[in-house]
């Protein structure tokens, strides 16, 4: 089982090589669902990291619908992973029924090529995850992220392992949101190759006025039980 560490920062993306993660997702701002990272950030972890990166591509929170501005935002950003030599694009646009939109979602996945393309949690807003799947195998994407339509991937198994079964090997799908070291053989035992979480603990309380969110790293210890347990159960 491939683990995927959800790395919101440099220290994070150093502590998942460190432990021994497989690869990473690289973003930022976790509270909100993730952004794409600075080119900064982008750029450091390229030059320190060895193992594969791949970048989540999402302009912003909110809704997975985007106006024309912002899809040139996305489309750039995508260059610059090429040009940094990531490995994958993480992302995905939806329609305001949260329908897949497939015109743009192709667009995206062609500009990525030869880079792996992994549609994101905007598939845990669709209304038919069933219909999705067919597109999304048919777009030839490899993987989907997606927690089951549910607030964690834990509560949305059955549909996860529902969707590993129609999806055969077309793609891959990809458990994340809330899997620990209490709950990682539940997804090794339902038959899933890979799976993703932030593994992070909270380093700080901010007292900054304006900012009440939680500062949090993906915690190198963390990571190491969970390997253990996907090694050794």
């Amino acid at each position: 089982m491939i683990l995927e560490i959800c790395a919101n920062s440099y220290q994070s993306a150093m502590n998942a090589q460190k432990a021994g993660a497989h690869r990473i997702e690289l973003c930022s701002e976790l509270p909100i669902g993730g952004i794409t990272p600075s080119h900064g950030l982008l750029k450091k972890v390229m030059h320190s990291l060895s193992i594969p990166v791949q970048v989540l591509i999402r302009p912003r929170s909110g809704d997975f619908n985007y106006s024309n501005a912002e899809f040139e935002i996305m489309k750039e950003n995508i260059l610059q992973c090429k040009d940094r030599g990531c490995t994958g694009i993480v992302s995905g646009v939806l329609h305001t029924n949260n329908n897949i939109d497939i015109e743009r979602t192709r667009e995206l996945i062609e500009l990525s090529k030869p880079l792996t393309f992994t549609f994101h949690r905007a598939f845990d807003c669709v209304t038919n995850p069933k219909e999705s799947l067919k597109q999304l195998i048919d777009l030839k994407v490899d993987r989907i992220l997606t927690s089951g339509l549910q607030p964690n991937a834990e509560k949305g198994i059955e549909l996860l392992i529902e969707l590993q079964q129609l999806a055969k090997n077309k793609l891959i799908i990809l458990p994340g949101s809330g899997i620990n070291i209490e709950n990682i053989n539940l997804f090794k035992d339902s038959g899933f190759k890979e799976v993703h979480t932030s593994a992070s603990k909270e380093i700080s309380n901010s007292n900054v006025f304006f900012d009440n969110t939680k500062q949090t790293v993906s915690d190198e210890e963390t990571i190491l039980k969970i390997l253990h347990e996907i090694k050794n159960a």
